[in-house]
């Protein structure tokens, strides 16, 4: 099978680090494709960037089913933008990392922290623990004094406030397991579980998993009402968007 992994952001690092990643943890049969967009945010850390990544995501997914013969998508941005957008484009599986972390988390202990970047996010990370009904399972949303570039340019240093943020989970929220709250951290998931000694869930990895049983179910995204396909009117000029 085929898989797509769309980083909504512009950072080609980030890009490579989930390529290596995913063909790490995907099957020998599945091939991992990891993109980002040519133009958009280089982070997203607020609802601007995250309105800013969404026409790439968009167009990733149409190049996906109509060029690439791809069979499932990840969308790895913790914010999971663009997710219900993406679902009306295609009728593959879409999941969103968030929700694919928050799954898993809950069916790894009865109840998680999740452990993000900046405190900006606090906000968009509840409304995503609301809207997918993770409220009573989700103990605290614990932010860092960083930015998701720094993921990037200071990684020894970011991991270790993350580390630390994971230990007074455990110790004041009583949290089972921890939710990784950016792509960024993906990487570094197996190292950090290590260090705390509970389970830690990747997205990424979440995702990545879910969508290679989702395909050998024949499970895809439902057209019957919700995401059925766009309206081709609705299309916008001069973009890939057109569906028609």
């Amino acid at each position: 099978m085929r898989i797509k992994i769309i980083n909504p952001n512009t950072t080609q690092s980030f890009t490579d680090a989930l390529q290596k990643l995913a063909d790490t943890v995907s099957r020998p049969d599945t091939e991992i494709f990891a993109v980002n967009p040519a133009s958009g945010p280089a982070s997203i850390e607020s609802f601007y960037d995250e309105a800013l990544s969404v026409p790439g995501v968009l167009e990733e997914i149409i190049k996906g089913d109509r060029e690439e013969n791809i069979d499932a998508y990840v969308l790895a941005c913790f914010g999971d933008p663009g997710l219900y957008a993406a679902r009306e484009l295609t009728d593959k599986p879409v999941l969103g990392i968030a929700e694919a972390a928050f799954h898993m988390a809950v069916m790894s202990g009865a109840y998680f922290t999740i452990v993000t970047t900046a405190p900006r996010v606090r906000f968009m990370t509840e409304h995503l623990v609301n809207r997918y009904g993770f409220s009573e399972q989700c103990k605290n949303i614990r932010t860092t004094p960083m930015k998701v570039l720094d993921l990037a340019t200071s990684p020894e240093t970011a991991i270790a406030k993350v580390i630390a943020e994971c230990l007074l989970a455990i110790k004041e929220d009583h949290a089972e397991a921890i939710v990784l709250g950016c792509a960024g951290m993906s990487q570094y998931r197996e190292y950090i579980e290590q260090q705390i000694g509970i389970p830690v869930i990747d997205g990424t990895v979440a995702a990545v998993k879910l969508c290679e049983a989702m395909v050998d179910m024949k499970l895809g995204t439902s057209k019957v009402l919700t995401f059925s396909w766009p309206r081709p009117e609705m299309a916008p000029q001069g973009r890939q968007l057109n569906i028609a």
